[in-house]
């Protein structure tokens, strides 16, 4: 017969086990198509890695691949130092101490939210998965809810509550696919700051699916952007977007204007001016992005001239399309409402160096 613990023995610590997970040269075909190739990338132990990218990148069946629920055709998978799945081994989910939060939650709508989070507890004796499942909903602030239903709760309440039944088994790695898409805006920016703060506290490693590059600067230590099954970049969240590796991560990563450009004198000309050096020979063809907010205005001279098409109030700034001598499409810039007057309609356009990226055309750089 088990002892019966004091009325103070102290709550369950629910904290992660803190592994790494690493892909290794990761490639994955279904039905006859290429989904990922070549693929690695490490989410450190305790941090938040965010798997960014289009849909029909590959960010998903990573997850899933990481979650024992899709066999890589070829590379590894390693939790901590333990090899999960390989050319010659490979582990059930159940096995691998992995916790996963689907895009809806997927809480059993008839079971209270004490019973989902003890349904992941299931091999542990009752009165300790008992004490476990409320640890993990007093850790995030569940725990006078525990007898509810999921269909009593709101939609951060529910994420909150499937975040739970995740971190209540201490798995060494958290799994998240597109967790907050089914939140309105204002609820999204609410339960995302609430997750990471249970993430931190915990030391959670986290790996966590999104399409949505603010979402992945706010929650991620680390960001891999993905295009067409291949690894464009990672690095921090500050490394990205300072530095895109390519047009597509300049792109995905903010609004931009891409701009034609060419060599000439060791100088990057557009219609916009000289925007950058460059050691590439005379006439090599260039793709110039420019940040939306990168666009500077004036209504004096010290630019190139433009007339204005379109402007758009949006609250906290304003939009304006522009015509400009050689650009095709209008060229967009973002600006604090009030820094132009309403009645100008012909400006001078300059850009700011540091919102600008030069890269060398290719074929499909776009």
């Amino acid at each position: 017969m088990r002892p019966v613990a004091p009325a103070d023995t102290p709550a369950p610590d629910i904290h992660a086990g803190r592994s790494a997970l690493t892909f290794r040269d990761l490639s994955f075909e279904a039905g006859g198509r290429e989904i990922l190739r070549d693929v690695s990338i490490q989410a450190e132990a305790g941090k938040v890695l965010c798997l960014l990218g289009p849909s029909g990148s590959g960010k998903t069946s990573l997850l899933r691949m990481a979650a024992g629920i899709e066999r890589q055709t070829r590379g590894e998978i390693w939790i901590g130092d333990r090899l999960v799945a390989g050319p010659e081994r490979y582990e059930p989910p159940e096995a691998r101490g992995v916790g996963l939060v689907f895009q809806d939650f997927a809480l059993f709508p008839h079971k209270t939210l004490r019973d989902n989070v003890l349904y992941g507890l299931a091999g542990l004796p009752r009165r300790e998965a008992k004490a476990r499942a409320e640890a993990a909903l007093d850790h995030v602030r569940l725990g006078p809810l525990a007898d509810s239903f999921p269909h009593h709760l709101s939609g951060g309440e529910q994420q909150r509550a499937a975040l739970a039944r995740a971190l209540a088994p201490r798995p060494r790695v958290i799994l998240m696919d597109e967790p907050f898409s089914g939140l309105d805006s204002r609820l999204k920016d609410e339960v995302r700051a609430e997750t990471l703060a249970i993430l931190t506290q915990t030391r959670s490693t986290a790996v966590i699916v999104t399409h949505d590059p603010e979402e992945a600067m706010r929650m991620g230590d680390r960001i891999a952007l993905l295009r067409n099954g291949r690894l464009v970049q990672t690095g921090t969240p500050r490394q990205l977007y300072l530095n895109p590796s390519s047009l597509f991560a300049a792109g995905f990563l903010a609004e931009i204007n891409v701009l034609a450009g060419s060599v000439q004198a060791g100088k990057v000309t557009t219609p916009l001016g000289i925007v950058a050096h460059s050691p590439r020979s005379d006439g090599t063809k260039m793709d110039v992005a420019v940040r939306l907010t990168g666009v500077k205005l004036a209504t004096s001279t010290g630019g190139t001239s433009a007339r204005v098409l379109e402007r758009r109030f949006l609250g906290g700034e304003e939009l304006v399309l522009l015509a400009v001598d050689g650009v095709s499409a209008p060229v967009r810039a973002r600006f604090h409402p009030g820094e132009l007057a309403d009645n100008v309609h012909d400006v001078f356009v300059a850009v700011d160096p540091v919102e600008t990226f030069v890269f060398e055309r290719t074929e499909g750089s776009v």
